[in-house]
């Protein structure tokens, strides 16, 4: 069966939760809680949890997370391929308010050994893949081996260039099919391809002719979906045929939610969104991605990150 092959990171996340973000300076009483993390881990888990077979490539550390990781992975059926790493595994330290906004600090440890080599050698992992899913909290030559091996291997390359601050060059842009920035992101990489410069705010009021071609200056090939929060994202595509659809550009409407947590939203968006493409080729494009914002509605109406993430319910990725 065709599978989702994630390349990324894993994190133990330690979690603090105060009725609001501190301020510099600031100690706040809170509640606290730990558990797993990882733009990566988190994107493998709602692929897999979004009804995927799914394989996860990472580096983790000779301790307990990462025996939490080995654990977790075959608890939820993920083959999982980690290379072992000195350093200890990745931790996340992050603050949570009462309106489920939060703010996040990231040890990299392990995390920063993933290297091209090592990708190059799971070439069994990815063989076969529908979808070679990445991210930016591994190094950036790891990122590219993997997306340069979706393409070698049919499979669609699909980069979530998260987080914001994370470089980005053109050789990693072209290696792409998809690219799914949130606002910040995506201002971000119109500042450093091409100079164009957008208020992240103000990213979601754009009309949607001026979005299509911000989004086509900086990926003229391919498709690029742009998560706008509560203004559900924007798609932008080179050719709408090939992806199913009947238009270049369109928006499509977030799904209401009953917020406790919205860590992990966007990861759950990206790993739905993945295990859609992979597991129904055939569907629109549109309809994969509105699968995807239904999904990452539901994680964010329980607390945490990778243990926020819903298992696909019968009918739940058929319906529209």
């Amino acid at each position: 069966m065709p599978h989702v092959a994630v390349v990324g990171s894993f994190n133990v996340d330690h979690v603090w939760r105060a009725p609001r973000l501190p301020r510099p300076g600031e100690t706040l009483s809170g509640e606290y809680a730990t558990g797993p993390g990882g733009k990566g881990f988190n994107q493998a888990i709602a692929a897999r949890r979004a009804g995927a077979e799914v394989r996860f490539l990472c580096a983790l550390g000779d301790d307990a997370g990462g025996a939490l990781a080995r654990e977790l992975a075959a608890a939820d059926g993920i083959g999982l391929h980690a290379l072992a790493s000195h350093a200890p595994t990745g931790t996340a330290g992050i603050y949570t308010d009462a309106e489920g906004r939060n703010s996040i600090v990231i040890g990299p440890g392990a995390n920063a050994a993933l290297d091209a080599a090592f990708v190059a050698a799971q070439a069994q992992a990815l063989a076969g893949a529908a979808v070679v899913l990445a991210q930016l909290e591994s190094p950036p030559e790891a990122v590219r081996a993997a997306l340069a091996a979706a393409r070698e291997g049919g499979a669609l390359a699909m980069l979530n260039p998260a987080p914001a601050n994370a470089p980005v060059d053109a050789a990693l842009l072209a290696a792409c099919d998809l690219v799914t920035p949130n606002e910040s992101e995506f201002a971000a990489l119109l500042a450093a391809h091409g100079g164009e410069r957008v208020d992240p705010d103000a990213v979601a009021a754009l009309d949607d002719d001026a979005l299509h071609a911000l989004c086509r200056a900086l990926l003229p090939h391919g498709s690029v979906v742009v998560t706008l929060g509560a203004a559900g994202c924007f798609v932008s595509h080179a050719d709408p045929a090939a992806c199913g659809d009947g238009d270049a550009r369109y928006r499509v409407p977030a799904r209401p939610a009953r917020v406790v947590d919205t860590t992990g939203a966007g990861d759950a968006f990206n790993g739905a969104l993945a295990a859609a493409l992979a597991q129904r080729p055939g569907r629109p494009f549109a309809a994969q991605v509105r699968f995807a914002n239904r999904y990452a509605a539901a994680s964010t109406e329980a607390a945490g990150a990778a243990v926020a993430m819903p298992r696909l319910r019968p009918g739940d990725a058929d319906a529209d």
